[in-house]
């Protein structure tokens, strides 16, 4: 089943669940690294994701460390879940995606908006230098940082805040990945976004978003619609979408 969207979960959780017992999978497995291998052969390589750093990256990160308990033997389901604060962690294709339109290297600093469970960040981190990333709920944030010191990321720096500003004291950055979907491109990302450097973006009002290719040459910005979407919208600390 090809999924592009990231919510509404509960229906897409509960399609996942009815799918695999049509089929006679159990939900109890716990080989977990079979689990991400298969994911990664069947998702992601097999629908045209074929830069190695990327799937090398995703068969490392152990995924279900971070979703919520309840939700760990489904972690490798081609599906997004339902993390704390009415957040999610994007489908697994959806990460892949995305990393791969940013054509990282190795030496790149990165910036995301939207730690959430810090699923995305760890999979930056294992191709590029360096990983900035801004939440707007304390809770996710400090969850999510503990998730990733248990597993050693040295090169993940997370900050509490409204990601619309982007993180000025570290900029400007090779590539900017934003998974929380504003109305419009924020002006603060443009501007810190690097000489030739790159962004990944959803756009759009929750019914109709769509995944947007920037780059940025001679000053000058130029962008493309890659992919129709559906994100959770980007927030300031009021609650209020951008």
């Amino acid at each position: 089943m090809f999924l592009n969207y990231n919510f509404p979960v509960k229906l897409l959780f509960i399609l996942v669940l009815l799918f695999s017992q049509c089929i006679g999978q159990t939900t109890h497995v716990k080989d977990f690294e079979y689990q991400r291998k298969m994911m990664v052969k069947k998702q992601i390589a097999w629908r045209g994701i074929n830069n190695k750093k990327i799937l090398n990256a995703m068969r490392k990160v152990p995924r279900h460390k971070f979703v919520p308990e309840f939700y760990q033997e489904y972690a490798y389901e081609d599906t997004p879940l339902p993390i704390e604060e009415g957040q999610t962690i994007s489908q697994p294709y959806i990460v892949a995606f995305m990393t791969d339109a940013l054509d990282l290297n190795p030496e790149d600093k990165v910036l995301e908006i939207g730690t959430g469970s810090g699923y995305q960040a760890a999979i930056l981190a294992e191709i590029c230098d360096t990983v900035y990333t801004i939440e707007i709920f304390k809770s996710l944030g400090e969850k999510a940082e503990t998730v990733l010191k248990e597993l050693d990321y040295k090169n993940i720096f997370i900050k509490i805040g409204d990601g619309y500003n982007g993180w000025k004291k570290h900029s400007p950055f090779d590539a900017i990945i934003v998974t929380c979907a504003p109305t419009n491109i924020p002006k603060p990302l443009e501007e810190q976004l690097s000489e030739g450097g790159r962004m990944i973006i959803p756009v759009g009002e929750e019914s109709v978003q769509k995944l947007v290719l920037i780059k940025k040459k001679n000053g000058k910005l130029y962008q493309h619609a890659v992919l129709p979407v559906r994100f959770v919208p980007m927030i300031n600390k009021k609650g209020r979408k951008y």
